[in-house]
């Protein structure tokens, strides 16, 4: 009767007895479950503490009703207040002021909204005292610099400066429009009394337990036919955080692409880890091949062993994820950051995912490793055998199976590209590169080979040992400089993408932002000596002045318009991609006004003012732009046009922010009915909103590149304890200690160099189309590849391959000839 091994026994006993072995995979497995936790947890903790801070005033809130056409919701109040569910409505009544502040000499614009009656709309967030209850009470944001207790001299619009005592400082952070103009928040008396008119918002607080979706329901039902917006409270924050930040879909698409990554590069360290654990374990399996275990008994046992190794080392990734995710948001709550990461969720679906995705990766990861080991016949397997050839069965469905995945998968990676689809492109690029690790086996060896004639002269016998090593086993290469083109792909990706991100995000900052201040005369006029006076202020680089009017257009409606110098407004301008600059004789007309006029592209467009008349050529731009013309066009119209509006470009060494105050200042004491809107502030809080997530995603690579350093360390040291009797031959044959060091050590760089080559041009092509990818749909993408870094990289890479050859040439040369040969 055939002995049965008791698979439990066996593989407890194996990974006992290659524990040390074991480790490299478990620790690859570590980091990357702890990189898919770490992502899921700050997913969730960003996401929670976006909505939070830029939709602050939606997060409490039941439901919310906009409307779409800009007519007045006052009159819906009793209504949704008679409804069963409803607790309060809260009109949100909005109006804007001139206000000076003690300790400024001019006034500054006040966007001022009211406080709830009901507290549970009052969403709010005081840094110091309290909300105002009465009128001649304001409460303030950071913005306008005043503190409690201090008294503001609010324009009332009828020519008198009236008392308003601040009462309170709210907390905008994470509001990336806080640093725009000053907020301010009074009763509703007040703010109606300083002209608050026709609410086109409000804000509904249903009663305790009750569903806001069904209570969004009856809203709706009870406003049927008019032209509303219904909303739950969570989705009006969902959808104001996406205007002003872009969707959060693309955070969660980069921190997929990394994360799964992560996943694969562990699997490939994984599989390298147990392929070669495996054929050093030939002996041992064959033996209990030959005491009575099947194949199946062997099968189960390794895959066991595998399963064992991943559950643990997935348990070790899930704590580690979380502590990484809680040191993350702690630096990113310790600074200043326009979007502080505050506390930590950890769902209880990030947990099961990490250990989900470690286990299966690292089963799946022994799956053909396992089916190898049981391929051999046991007698065989007693008996030193020579590596299957390239060109044999296996290496043909090896070369079969790389093709399939890497040719679909570049089709699906551009078209990902084209439609500007990341859960399109990602697919693609993960399928791809498996399909370039499949083919690295046949790929790799013929450019090592390339590489080893060219240094083979400079590097006497050992470089030309070296290069015959490095490709009489194609297998042994392939699988050594795998595990480092991983890493170096992943890195060169990482930074061209960062690179490229960085670069498109400041270019598309630019064209929407393209002026750091803008002045607006909100009577259309501006003193004449304004610009002068602002221009001369110290850390003003330039601006550019324009001349307003109203004209009346096809319709016979009078619709404001602006002149334009374009000489003057190149310099000041960060970008002119979305401000186009009309030509002479031509109209820039918003799509919006467009439409209402009946004007396409090309078109005659005739414009009337006090000056006369002029037929000028349309151009129609986007929305956001008003109607403009040359500054010459304007003054034909009308030769008394006075100055509407000012640009001005702030220099990029001064405090810019101290700058947009003395504008205020200056502006508020020469002009009592101005705007200034400091978009620069605005800039630099997106900016640094942008910092924040890649350094998150940064952070993260790190462990990635980790885990692939690993896999190098692990290959290189494990290939050569392999050839043990072969190094002990040619020490035999009067090769040196120090001529074997050397060997090992050419050998390390050819592989690793080469290696670092491939993952530098693979890294390159999926940094640019991941970029592409994600932020495709949103303009034009910028390529930027960093040449400096991009070099460094190779040379990292290089030193990389070669200092993990020394401990195992030490370990090499230590032994003696005989015992190499004997072992």
């Amino acid at each position: 009767m055939a002995w049965a091994p008791d698979v439990r026994t066996v593989t407890l006993a194996s990974v006992r007895a290659h524990a040390a072995r074991l480790v490299a995979s478990c620790l690859a497995v570590v980091l990357a479950v702890g990189f898919v936790v770490a992502t899921l947890v700050l997913n969730e903790t960003t996401r929670s503490t976006v909505l939070t801070a830029a939709g602050a005033r939606y997060v409490g809130t039941d439901v919310v009703v906009t409307s779409d056409d800009g007519g007045t919701l006052a009159g819906d109040v009793p209504a949704l207040t008679a409804l069963p569910g409803v607790q309060a409505v809260a009109p949100e009544w909005q109006t804007s002021v001139q206000a000076v502040a003690p300790g400024r000499t001019g006034s500054q614009y006040l966007l001022v909204g009211a406080v709830a009656d009901d507290p549970a709309l009052r969403w709010q967030r005081l840094s110091a005292g309290s909300l105002p209850d009465r009128a001649g009470e304001v409460a303030v944001s950071e913005r306008v610099g005043a503190g409690v207790g201090d008294v503001l001299r609010v324009d009332d619009g009828a020519g008198s400066a009236v008392p308003a005592t601040v009462t309170g400082v709210v907390d905008l952070g994470g509001d990336p429009e806080a640093g725009l103009y000053g907020r301010a928040w009074a009763v509703p008396e007040q703010a109606q009394a300083w002209g608050a008119v026709d609410p086109v918002e409000l804000r509904v607080a249903g009663r305790p337990r009750t569903d806001p979706e069904l209570l969004a329901a009856d809203v709706r039902a009870a406003l049927d036919g008019q032209a509303v917006t219904v909303r739950t409270g969570t989705a009006q924050a969902e959808a104001r955080t996406a205007t002003m930040l872009g969707s959060a879909m693309a955070l969660t698409a980069v921190l997929l692409v990394f994360g799964t990554v992560a996943v694969v590069v562990a699997g490939l360290v994984v599989a390298n880890t147990f392929a070669v654990l495996l054929a050093q374990r030939t002996r041992e399996l064959a033996l209990l091949r030959c005491v009575g275990a099947t194949a199946r008994h062997v099968r189960r046992s390794v895959l066991a062993e595998a399963a064992l190794t991943g559950l643990a080392a997935s348990a070790l990734g899930v704590g580690a994820g979380i502590g990484l995710a809680a040191v993350v948001s702690a630096l990113a709550e310790g600074v200043d950051s326009p979007v502080p990461l505050s506390g930590l969720s950890v769902a209880p679906s990030a947990v099961v995912a990490g250990l989900a995705v470690g286990t299966l990766t690292t089963i799946l990861a022994a799956l053909a490793p396992a089916r190898a080991a049981t391929r051999v016949a046991p007698l065989a397997a007693l008996r030193p055998a020579d590596p299957a050839p390239v060109r044999s069965r296996r290496g043909l469905l090896r070369l079969a199976l790389g093709l399939l995945l890497l040719l679909p998968g570049a089709g699906l990676l551009a078209l990902g590209v084209a439609v500007a689809d990341v859960f399109v492109a990602l697919p693609g690029g993960v399928a791809s590169f498996l399909g370039v690790v499949l083919l690295a086996q046949r790929a790799v060896p013929p450019v090592v080979a390339a590489a080893g004639y060219l240094v083979a002269r400079a590097g006497g016998v050992p470089a030309r040992l070296a290069a015959g090593n490095a490709t009489r086993n194609p297998r042994r290469t392939a699988a050594t400089a795998t595990a480092l083109l991983i890493g170096v792909t992943l890195t060169t990706a990482m930074v061209v993408g960062t690179a490229s991100t960085r670069a498109t995000a400041t270019a598309g900052l630019a064209a929407a932002y393209p002026a750091d201040v803008v002045v607006d005369g909100l009577s259309g006029e501006l003193p004449a000596s304004l610009p002068g006076q602002v221009e001369d202020l110290d850390g003003v680089a330039a601006g550019t002045a324009l001349p307003g009017t109203e004209v009346t257009g096809p319709d016979g409606q009078p619709w404001p318009a602006y002149g334009i110098d374009p000489g003057t407004a190149v310099p000041v301008l960060r970008s002119t991609a979305d401000t186009p600059l009309p030509d002479p004789g031509e109209a820039l007309v918003p799509e919006w006004l467009a439409r209402s006029w009946g004007v396409a592209d090309g078109d005659e467009l005739r414009l009337a003012a006090d000056g006369g008349s002029l037929a000028l050529r349309a151009q129609v731009v986007g929305s956001d732009s008003p109607l403009l013309v040359t500054a010459d066009d304007l003054t034909r119209l009308d030769p008394a046009a006075p100055v509407a509006r000012l640009w001005l470009r702030l220099a990029d060494d001064v405090d810019q922010t101290a700058v947009v105050d003395a504008v205020t200042d200056t502006v508020g004491a020469t002009a009592t009915d101005a705007q200034v809107t400091g978009v620069v502030t605005l800039r630099q809080q997106m900016n640094e909103v942008l910092d924040v997530l890649l350094l998150i995603v940064t952070g993260l690579l790190g462990v990635a590149v980790v885990i692939a350093l690993i896999g190098v360390g692990n290959t290189l040291a494990l290939s050569v304890v392999e050839r043990r009797q072969e190094n002990g031959l040619l020490r035999a044959l009067g090769l040196t200690r120090w001529q074997l060091r050397g060997l090992l050590a050419w050998e390390a760089v050819l592989v690793s160099g080469v290696a670092a080559v491939l993952g530098v041009v693979l890294g390159g092509v999926y940094g640019v189309t991941g970029t592409a990818s994600v932020l495709g749909m949103a303009g034009e993408v910028v390529v930027d590849v960093p040449w400096l870094q991009v070099a460094a990289i190779v040379a990292v890479a290089t030193m990389a391959g070669l200092l993990a050859s020394v401990l195992p040439a030490r370990r090499a040369v230590r032994t003696s000839p005989v015992a190499a040969i004997a072992a």
